[in-house]
């Protein structure tokens, strides 16, 4: 019984911390949806132009999205790997996108402020930009692509983290999409 009484505090605590991370990119009640999609993997398998594996391309996919509410100040994209064997894995993070843009070229460049604009953050790989998949032992991984029509602009410095961009789109999510690709098949 000893273990019993020491295992269930901290199994709460656990089940506590795991609800708290989860919400923290909860889309607020009554967003507006936005629909997001790609013309470089229209049947949802990434093809390897877009996978960090190749060695050669690693290429950002082409995006698109309509406009987002009336009161939309910017976009935001963050891309993770929920698949990934350590936990989500983030593979981009890109933010204060001009509220005017419904696309992204494929190819965008690795460098901490776009010619639109637009911020560049820190993926999990410890580079500012978009890094491919590439998963361990080439099992299968869902790769999720969110994008959030925002209130405001960001008052974040290129390089900052998932968490970081989160932390500051709280309470100003207007809409959000997602699509979703595999890679490999």
């Amino acid at each position: 019984m000893r273990s019993r009484s020491v295992c269930l505090p901290a199994l709460l605590f656990v089940l506590a911390t795991t609800q708290i991370a989860c919400n923290r990119n909860k889309v607020p009640r009554g967003a507006a949806s936005l629909e997001l999609k790609t013309a470089s993997f229209p049947g949802g398998v990434i093809p390897h132009q877009y996978s960090s594996c190749s060695g050669e391309t690693n290429n950002s996919p082409q995006l698109s999205w309509q406009s987002g509410p009336a009161r939309t100040q910017s976009f935001a994209l963050v891309v993770t790997d929920p698949d990934a064997p350590i936990g989500t894995f983030t593979h981009w993070v890109l933010f204060n996108l001009p509220a005017d843009k419904r696309e992204l070229p494929e190819a965008l460049p690795k460098n901490e402020q776009l010619s639109n604009g637009a911020v560049q953050g820190m993926n999990d790989f410890g580079e500012i930009g978009y890094d491919g998949p590439c998963p361990p032992g080439g099992s299968a991984h869902r790769y999720i692509f969110d994008l959030y029509a925002l209130d405001t602009k960001l008052g974040l410095a290129a390089g900052a983290t998932k968490r970081q961009v989160i932390e500051a789109m709280n309470g100003h999510i207007v809409a959000h999409g997602q699509l979703t690709g595999r890679y490999p098949q």
